[in-house]
């Protein structure tokens, strides 16, 4: 099975993905990931894709659309893959279907965790993470044990320059757009199915299993 999690940022998309992937053996390809690990990178590539990421804007769909389809070319697909962060505007959506048509797969699922766009600036603005590690904690719902330390090395918790009130309401802005944009695109395709971003991560996770396993 292949399948994208769509939603705003902090919907959810990161850690259901995740679980979606160990539960069933799934590839997992997060753009936002691998976007932040070339960000750390000296290389003109990687100071490129920081300039955007600092800023809220998203990468170039060439950039976006290269990355992902050369994650896809290294990787084992036998079993499925599910996407988290990719596409994220129609010309991606369009590259993604023409890639995997090479590779001989298709799109089965596309499901869109909606979440109240209130909730997504608290959850993100109150995001920390640890300068040496990179463990994650947030000020309301996962705090350190120390203020301003992390648990695990004891270095120092910072909040990522996109993390920023001022940057999320602009990507939110941005965002919202362009995912009304991709609800209609796999709307057409009739594979797109709604998830309430509401409850624990195990209640959103429980009915995203509901709709995998009827289309399985």
């Amino acid at each position: 099975m292949n399948l994208i999690i769509l939603g705003l940022p902090a919907a959810g998309k990161g850690t259901q993905a995740k679980k979606i992937s160990q539960e069933y053996n799934l590839t997992h390809i997060s753009t936002g990931d691998i976007l932040r690990k070339a960000a750390t990178e000296k290389s003109l590539f990687g100071k490129e894709i920081k300039k955007y990421l600092d800023a809220g804007e998203l990468v170039p769909d060439e950039m976006a659309i290269g990355i992902v389809k050369e994650k896809l070319l290294k990787e084992d697909l036998d079993a499925g893959v599910v996407f988290d962060g990719f596409p994220r505007t129609p010309k991606q959506a369009e590259a993604l279907t023409e890639i995997l048509a090479e590779l001989g797969k298709k799109l089965d699922l596309a499901i869109y965790i909606k979440a109240d766009e209130a909730e997504i600036i608290r959850r993100i603005s109150g995001r920390r993470v640890c300068r040496d590690c990179g463990a994650s904690y947030h000020l309301d719902y996962n705090p350190p044990e120390k203020e301003r330390v992390c648990d695990r090395c004891g270095g120092k918790l910072i909040q990522r320059s996109d993390d920023q009130e001022e940057t999320v309401k602009k990507r939110i802005r941005l965002h919202s757009k362009l995912l009304a944009q991709l609800i209609s695109y796999y709307e057409e395709k009739a594979i797109l199915k709604t998830v309430l971003s509401k409850g624990g991560i195990e209640e959103v996770f429980a009915r995203i299993k509901e709709i995998i396993e009827v289309n399985l």
